[in-house]
């Protein structure tokens, strides 16, 4: 099964500033701030939600397909994905702007303050995913992650109508937009995706209930923190699916990602949908356990120990033999 991941790809700027920001903050001149702090740490990790998702899919096997866009600062970036098992020869370099890029700081407090760069990401929208297909042969589904809005709706309408089965992923975008938007790209999606939180906004923006959500896709996956996921699919019994226990939480940044990433493998396997979930959660521990979205190594037979732990071996014979 040939998967397409269609999402940001984007470096992250990560500061520690020792101070508190409350401290520097006059209260009635906050309408003329200007301020510098002095950060003790940088860290530079590559994350966007398409590259999040790809890698965790190389690491399980998966051989996915990348589809975004980046910049001529991609090169370093590319290898790593690539030495990782993610097919990178359908991301689009702008030859104007910069990889996206999220810079954020932190204060002895965990308040932040960030900025976004969309940069190159907004060339997204210029991908025609009958190319891609065109170039491995067929595509049996493709993500659409968050990633550029116009881009986002593009990919769909180009899945819908070429008979593409593609899944709606939008998350961090849904803020942004309104309930005709997240109608058009959420309408004949073989799979849906969401937490808990974006669950109701989605229902509140487009005025759907939950069982008319389930009329218009196909699966829809719901991930529950701590509680794991569950899956639904209209007039079938919910699945739901705990997650394996955790050694220590270093950083969530990147678990949805994650669950997404092990869910999608277990589709191109052709396992059931229960254990698609159920790698998608393991895989997600580990980089709860891990501080940024790509910094985890798969061993597989530890992968695999942890696994049997948590969902037993019958489970665990089934994921062993595509997993090896």
């Amino acid at each position: 099964m040939r998967i397409a991941v269609c999402g940001s790809i984007a470096n992250d700027h990560l500061m520690t500033f020792p101070g508190r920001f409350s401290d520097q903050l006059v209260a009635d001149q906050l309408h003329t701030v200007s301020l510098s702090f002095l950060v003790d740490r940088l860290d530079i990790r590559r994350g966007g939600v398409g590259a999040n998702i790809a890698f965790g899919m190389g690491q399980l096997g998966a051989r996915p397909i990348l589809v975004g866009a980046a910049g001529e600062d991609f090169d370093e970036y590319r290898v790593w994905l690539e030495r990782h098992g993610v097919d990178t020869e359908s991301v689009h370099i702008s030859e104007v702007a910069h990889t996206a890029r999220f810079v954020c700081t932190t204060d002895a407090d965990n308040n932040q303050i960030g900025s976004f760069y969309t940069g190159a990401m907004s060339e997204a929208r210029n991908i025609e995913i009958q190319h891609v297909a065109d170039r491995v042969g067929r595509l049996d589904l493709v993500l659409i992650g968050a990633d550029d809005p116009e881009g986002m709706l593009r990919h769909t309408e180009e899945c819908r109508t070429r008979g593409i089965p593609f899944a709606a992923d939008y998350s961090q975008q849904i803020a942004r937009m309104d309930g005709e938007g997240i109608r058009e790209l959420t309408d004949g999606a073989a799979y849906l995706f969401s937490n808990e939180y974006e669950k109701e906004l989605i229902e509140n923006k487009t005025g759907w209930s939950d069982e008319e959500v389930l009329q218009r896709v196909g699966t829809r996956v719901t991930t529950l923190g701590k509680k794991g996921a569950r899956i639904d699919r209209a007039g079938e019994e919910p699945i739901f699916v705990g997650v394996a226990e955790e050694k220590q939480k270093a950083d969530p940044t990147g678990v949805g990602d994650a669950f997404r990433a092990g869910f999608l493998s277990g589709l191109a396997w052709g396992v059931s949908l229960e254990r698609a979930a159920q790698v998608g959660c393991m895989l997600a521990t580990l980089v709860v356990e891990t501080v940024g979205t790509q910094e985890y190594e798969l061993k597989r037979v530890h992968f695999m120990e942890r696994f049997t732990k948590a969902y037993g071996h019958d489970a665990a014979t089934e994921v062993q033999a595509h997993l090896s």
